[in-house]
């Protein structure tokens, strides 16, 4: 009763819309360039930054899971080294080295990365739903699996609809970004028909798989950090040895991709001379944004390193977490809006129900997500920390950008003049 509101009010909204903004400006950059144009340079490259702050501490939380993995590794035993600083900073530098380097070599051996990884994906949840399936006919499961009654609406569980939403079920637009390097001509008909096919898949995994992790944890007792790791380990110790191998391949996979996303953006940013033309400099041999990559290198292990200071690893999570996606909420803010407000746009009504859909959706997610939904020691300063993040986020952005536009206003007049 939460996924499927979730899969039908956002995903194929979002889904909906992507596809006609696709069609509409089939252009490399996605959001960055849809709004650029539609609602000017400004909201773009606002736009663009929140995207890339997103993906940018999202690769900065995968060192911090993979340690959670060790507990589960090597058993109970080991439950001491996932809180270890020292472990989280060393796996964070050698997980970034790594994906930066995957990256610098580009999408030749990114795309053979990411596919590994999405079959991994794929698998551990096929995993968790065949361990749980037996204790459901056996009636043995630890929690209700499957809950047919509406929830009560309550703050706590709006915020978990936004977040089941918009947190799970967003980044249908990434694949836009790497639009100029689609085969397909049509990019928003691929695109349309992605989302027809992947709906109901996504939402059967997304309930079975939740189910599953009902069937072996009380919702109090649950792992945010590694759900599958954590069931498989509890149905048999062995599978969460070998469930947390497969759970590095995936985490490996998944920032490489980020990554891949991290260094178009400022690419193409680059290219409208708001960066300079250093992000936008291609290495000879392998034709990637080199400066664009290092810049996503330096900037994960920076923003890894404040949410660490004075965090346990749940904590540090979240606030990575729901900062990044609060910053992604954003961005679809404004992507949504385009079909509803643009001037020269002209969607069907399905288009303009979907964008509202997805807007009323995302409104929701971005205004409930600064506050915690685990249990923090100081609730409130966890708020104020998240509030003063992204508030100064955007100044900065904002800031930057004016300055951006003034040098080169002042270029083209200098140039003018001689």
């Amino acid at each position: 009763m939460f996924w499927l509101p979730a899969v039908l009010l956002f995903y194929v909204p979002s889904g909906i819309v992507v596809a006609h903004l696709a069609r509409e400006m089939p252009l490399e950059g996605g959001i960055y360039q849809w709004v650029k144009l539609r609602f000017g340079p400004m909201h773009g490259f606002m736009a663009a930054m929140n995207i890339w702050l997103f993906y940018v501490l999202m690769c900065a939380t995968i060192g911090l899971q993979m340690v959670s993995t060790i507990p589960y590794a090597v058993h109970a035993s080991a439950a001491g080294i996932a809180s270890n600083k020292l472990l989280i900073a060393f796996s964070t530098l050698a997980v970034i080295g790594i994906v930066t380097l995957v990256a610098w070599r580009g999408l030749g051996i990114g795309k053979w990365v990411s596919t590994v990884g999405g079959f991994t994906t794929v698998f551990l949840f096929g995993a968790v739903i065949v361990v749980a399936v037996p204790y459901w006919f056996l009636g043995t499961s630890v929690t209700t699996p499957i809950a047919i009654s509406f929830p009560a609406v309550s703050l706590l569980n709006l915020n978990l609809l936004g977040k089941m939403g918009c947190a799970a079920l967003s980044g249908i637009d990434t694949v836009a970004v790497f639009a100029g390097e689609f085969r397909s001509k049509d990019a928003g008909g691929a695109i349309r028909k992605s989302v027809w096919i992947g709906a109901p898949v996504i939402a059967a995994l997304m309930v079975l798989g939740t189910a599953s992790v009902l069937t072996f944890s009380r919702p109090d007792s649950i792992d945010l950090l590694m759900p599958p790791v954590q069931v498989l380990s509890l149905a048999a110790p062995w599978m969460g040895t070998i469930a947390s191998a497969l759970i590095v391949l995936m985490l490996l996979a998944g920032g490489s991709l980020s990554f891949g996303v991290l260094s178009r953006l400022p690419m193409v940013a680059g290219w409208d001379h708001l960066l300079p033309e250093w992000f936008s400099r291609l290495h000879p041999r392998y034709r990637t944004p080199v400066g664009s990559v290092i810049f996503a290198a330096v900037g994960t292990l920076v923003f890894a390193a404040v949410a660490n200071v004075g965090a346990g690893n749940q904590e540090a999570y979240q606030f990575l977490l729901n900062t990044g996606l609060i910053c992604y909420g954003l961005a679809y803010l404004i992507m949504f809006a385009i079909p509803l407000l643009a001037r020269g746009e002209k969607p069907s009504w399905m288009v303009r129900v979907s964008a509202l859909s997805g807007l009323a959706m995302t409104l929701l997610f971005v205004v409930l997500s600064i506050f915690p939904i685990v249990e923090e020691q100081n609730p409130g300063l966890f708020t104020i920390r998240m509030l003063a993040v992204l508030v100064g986020l955007q100044l900065a952005g904002a800031a930057f950008y004016v300055r951006a536009e003034r040098t080169r206003l002042s270029s083209i007049a200098r140039a003018a003049g001689a």
